[in-house]
């Protein structure tokens, strides 16, 4: 059984040590008003400490922050946590990058791989109406080369070195072939090496990246 408390109180810590100027004394976000006693600070590092247990709700979270009543005497309601996490997004953000940057920094090698998100099977796509009303955020067909199967859904791209970080993700329609990632890829990093699978095979795609940003993508060759 994991213990939320210690892991927030661990969260906090850290927070603490790479917020910087983003907060002042009391760890809260400068502003007018009434200072309430659970910091701003204290609300990104519960926001942290609740994913990688695999809480992804606030009705869960709140269920069973009950047990720690004691260890966290000024925690705020549900909706003044949604509130108050909303508020704190942008340096939640930051926050995470200075925390993947204290952790391998220093990189040159990188993975890039891609995740089908499935919502569902092909053929019962005209019952969804997720995103039936904005067509540039809709899901779509598309096919996973691992599993060799169709699904209606969408595709997430994602970047990782090599102690297990993830530095940067981002989700399209499933249609999306993995190339297309590779256009932020070479804006957000340059003078590095890139491993990926084969879809992500492209001479053209290799040069590109090589003369704009000094990045090495290396993939298999083709067994032709």
């Amino acid at each position: 059984m994991h213990n939320l408390y210690a892991i927030f109180a661990k969260f906090r810590d850290i927070c603490k040590q790479v917020a910087g100027n983003l907060v002042n004394e009391q760890g809260n976000i400068p502003r007018c008003g009434v200072v309430s006693r659970f910091s701003d600070l204290e609300v990104v590092a519960l926001n942290m400490a609740s994913e990688p247990i695999g809480i992804d709700s606030e009705s869960l979270l709140f269920v069973k922050l009950r047990e720690y009543k004691s260890e966290i005497p000024h925690l705020i309601s549900r909706r003044q946590y949604n509130d108050r996490r909303k508020f704190t997004a942008s340096p939640c953000i930051v926050i995470r990058e200075k925390m993947a940057e204290t952790i391998d920094g220093g990189e040159d090698y990188f993975c890039i791989d891609s995740k089908p998100i499935e919502i569902c099977r092909p053929a019962r796509t005209k019952r969804c109406w997720m995103g039936k009303n904005e067509i540039k955020k809709a899901p779509s067909v598309g096919y996973c080369a691992s599993q060799g199967v169709y699904y209606y859904g969408y595709k997430l791209h994602a970047v990782c070195g090599l102690s297990d970080v993830i530095h940067s993700f981002d989700l399209t329609k499933a249609s999306v072939h993995d190339i297309h990632y590779l256009k932020d890829v070479k804006v957000d990093y340059s003078t590095c090496t890139i491993i990926g699978d084969g879809g992500y095979i492209s001479a053209d795609v290799q040069l590109d990246l090589f003369e704009t940003a000094r990045i090495r993508l290396e993939v298999p060759y083709r067994s032709n």
